[in-house]
């Protein structure tokens, strides 16, 4: 899977196809892998996903901010996932892309190791963290279960980051970089 467009193509043919149960709720969301876990987000929190882009390193920002990159004007921050999560930077390869989210009215780019599919699971599949899971940024909206017998940390979107983290598209000393 390369880009979002193929993700929202599968999509629209999961809606024409009938449903067993046309009353249950879906959530449609976008799969993707970290490390050697599979997450995914709500498809409409996510703006575009693309190939990855040269960026400029930010000082004194969190280990995981790895800089800012310029998307058609708009000055982002890049996030990289593997290192928010607490495992080790990966090399960029030709599965590697940014995914540019709307989170806090801020658009965001995060590196992902690979795109999977687009998901649709049933709201009755889609289960709290689990307890054992403590985590003060609270990142974890639940764990779905597919009918293949996989399951996906689902990401709260809001939560991926701190208000810190983000260099604001009108901050002028971003525009220098």
């Amino acid at each position: 899977m390369g880009s979002l467009n193929e993700i929202v193509k599968q999509q629209q043919q999961a809606l024409t196809q009938p449903e067993d149960n046309v009353s249950e709720e879906v959530v449609q969301l976008v799969g993707f892998i970290v490390g050697e876990e599979e997450f995914a987000v709500p498809i409409l929190s996510i703006q575009e996903i693309i190939k990855p882009i040269e960026w400029t390193r930010v000082p004194f920002t969190p280990d995981y901010v790895l800089g800012v990159f310029n998307l058609r004007g708009n000055v982002l921050p890049l996030i990289d996932l593997r290192v928010k999560f607490g495992t080790s930077a990966n090399e960029i390869d030709e599965n590697t892309r940014f995914i540019v989210m709307k989170i806090k009215d801020e658009d965001v780019a995060f590196i992902i190791d690979r795109l999977t599919s687009a998901l649709r699971i049933k709201k009755k599949n889609i289960l709290p963290p689990p307890d054992t899971y403590s985590n003060e940024d609270d990142i974890i909206e639940g764990v779905g279960r597919m009918d293949d017998g996989r399951i996906i940390t689902i990401l709260k979107v809001d939560n991926l980051i701190k208000r810190e983290d983000i260099v604001p598209n009108n901050d002028p000393t971003a525009a220098n970089l």
